[in-house]
């Protein structure tokens, strides 16, 4: 007999009756993007991650006990600053909130009070819309994780890259490695920083225009991407997520403070 409840904190592969009968606790949002990512690496990169992310944090949340439940991930981000870029997808800020509005109704009538984004691309930025979506649904707890940056990646890679650099790279030999093409095909990942000195500090800030900034699309060298770097970095931030799950899961929204 096959196993129809192998993943119930999978929505798109659990059913109306285990959905019925489970009293979730946290929804789960990933949130990625569909964009070049260097030569060697798929458009849906973002959306690989932070769905496989999300659910193996699901999983070590769920056997504590804790009831979160993952929704599709969704694959558009904000690639305002890469539109001369052939079929890089982009999904302006206003449609972003207008699609994160709906999902929180329903969040809201499903009966779940805690809603977390797991942002997968740079490009997304979640800090306003909270603001504004609190004011609509102000008994949502709704927050936002950008996964990579829950841990420190210099301890795995002397050079992460923050886009299809050697941590991306190395992810993804772990999670889809027949879409990795031979490192020998990939591009430097060399990428030009701003000549103004506020805006490499970070003080001021600015949309980088993205073919002005790299040749290949890449900021980062993938050279010294492996799969065990891909699955020890992992496992570690996974298990960080999924202990933020167990922790929010048992929250009592009404107390966050101390």
């Amino acid at each position: 007999m096959p196993d129809f409840n192998s993943r119930p904190y999978v929505l798109a592969e659990t059913n109306w009756k285990t959905v019925k009968e489970t009293d979730y606790e946290v929804a789960v949002l990933p949130w990625g993007a569909t964009e070049a990512h260097n030569y060697h690496l798929p458009y849906a990169t973002d959306n690989f991650q932070a769905d496989e992310i999300a659910i193996a944090a699901a999983k070590i949340a769920w056997d504590a006990g804790s009831k979160v439940v993952i929704l599709p991930c969704v694959p558009f981000g904000v690639n305002t600053g890469q539109m001369d870029i052939k079929l890089c997808l982009n999904m302006n800020p206003s449609t972003q909130f207008a699609v994160l509005k709906d999902i929180a109704q329903v969040i809201c009538r499903s009966g779940i009070k805690k809603l977390v984004i797991l942002n997968g691309h740079g490009g997304n930025h979640f800090k306003q819309m909270i603001r504004e979506l609190t004011l609509t649904y102000p008994d949502l707890f709704v927050c936002s994780v950008n996964w990579y940056e829950a841990i420190d990646a210099t301890r795995f890679f002397d050079e992460p890259g923050n886009h299809a650099g050697a941590l991306e790279t190395s992810l993804m030999m772990d999670i889809a490695p027949k879409l990795v093409r031979p490192l020998s095909e990939a591009g430097s990942g060399a990428a030009k920083t701003f000549r103004i000195k506020a805006f490499v500090e970070g003080w001021a800030s600015s949309q980088r225009r993205w073919t002005k900034v790299t040749d290949d699309t890449g900021v980062g060298n993938p050279d010294g991407a492996t799969k065990q770097k891909g699955r020890a970095y992992l496992n570690e931030c996974c298990q960080k997520i999924a202990q933020f799950f167990v922790d929010l899961a048992k929250a009592d929204i009404d107390e966050l403070y101390e």
